[in-house]
């Protein structure tokens, strides 16, 4: 694989990878919601199935086992351990607009050092 092509096929896997995970959390956020109130019973288990929710979450969560299992194979595993927490920030900022989250201070300070560490070990993977 040349280095453009590798760039390429990095970006694209984790960028596939950034969008099941934040699809799969905040599908069982809306999932979780539609869920309420929790008990042990058929009656709840129905609820919850009858959710479309669960099954995005559930589609999340493949494709992004598919993604990350597929970069694991490829890339370094320094950064991809990395990227893989991206989700964290993209929900972070999702919250906020579909769920009316506050963005504290702390919240943005380990969003900036997530984004710094992924940028670092990234870096530090291509020389």
């Amino acid at each position: 694989m040349t280095a453009m092509m590798s760039k390429r096929f990095y970006l694209t896997g984790f960028l596939c990878l950034l969008i099941f995970d934040t699809l799969t959390q905040i599908s069982m956020k809306y999932a979780g919601g539609q869920a309420l109130p929790v008990e042990l019973s058929l009656v709840w288990l129905a609820r919850v199935l009858r959710s479309g929710w669960i099954y995005l979450a559930l589609g999340g969560y493949l494709g992004s086992f598919i993604s990350w299992m597929t970069l694991l194979r490829h890339a370094p595993v320094g950064p991809s351990f990395a990227a893989s927490h991206l989700e964290i920030v993209s929900v972070t900022l999702l919250s906020i607009w579909l769920f009316n989250e506050p963005l504290t201070s702390l919240k943005a300070l380990g969003g900036l050092l997530i984004m710094l560490g992924v940028l670092c070990l990234a870096r530090d993977s291509s020389d």
